[in-house]
């Protein structure tokens, strides 16, 4: 007679749902970027050299972006119960990188304003700025800052290279809000941005499935 499996332990049981809720975070980028670079490419008038992806919000198909920030920001919230859960000696990279969830859900909610001719019959120009909008720049400007203080407090809690590696994504995404947050609308300083986007998604990613595979899950 074949002996029945043993039951997981709990430790097990923890590990489970923690891999489970870092997937997310492994899942969040691609998703973003995929999405956002989509619509870039066959959005009628955005220009990826002028027009910010907050700008996609905008228009009859504005409900895409609005859904790929709030369903972005819930992955990236769960990635940060996960990263609370398997990096518990650095509660505060697991805040920072909750609140940069959040700040993409709020920017879902709290629309970005038609700008730089984006919506098609939009006016060239920075345009009216509403209540939302200026909700919109609020939450992305803190997510933002609070990702990039988030790569350096977790940098102290892993291996040499995967920590110089945290550093330099966070540095670069700084480099790259710096150079957007200036006002200058040049095309080398959007695209540039579009770049420090991918960076810190990539580095989210690659953060949560290095922590997903030291997990042991059975």
């Amino acid at each position: 007679m074949t002996a029945a499996p043993a039951a997981p332990t709990a430790e097990i049981r923890t590990n489970r749902v923690t891999r489970s809720l870092l997937g997310y975070g492994v899942l969040a980028g691609p998703f973003y970027v995929t999405v956002s670079v989509a619509q870039a490419l066959t959005r009628d008038g955005f220009d990826m050299t002028r027009h910010a992806w907050s700008l996609l919000s905008n228009g009859s198909l504005g409900w895409l972006q609005i859904t790929n920030f709030v369903l972005s920001g819930l992955m990236v919230l769960a990635a940060a119960v996960g990263l609370a859960r398997a990096v518990p000696q650095s509660r505060w990279a697991s805040v920072l990188v909750g609140v940069f969830g959040a700040s993409l859900v709020a920017a879902g909610a709290l629309r970005a304003d038609p700008a730089m001719g984006f919506p098609a019959g939009t006016p060239d120009g920075p345009g009216t700025v509403s209540w939302h909008g200026v909700g919109h720049l609020v939450a992305g400007g803190i997510g933002f800052l609070c990702v990039i203080a988030a790569t350096y407090v977790l940098a102290r809690h892993q291996p040499r290279a995967l920590a110089w590696y945290s550093r330099v994504s966070g540095t670069l995404f700084l480099a790259g809000f710096a150079g957007i947050a200036s006002g200058n609308s040049a095309p080398w300083f959007t695209l540039g941005f579009v770049a420090a986007v991918i960076v810190i998604m990539t580095w989210l990613t690659v953060v949560s499935a290095r922590l997903y595979r030291s997990l042991p899950c059975r």
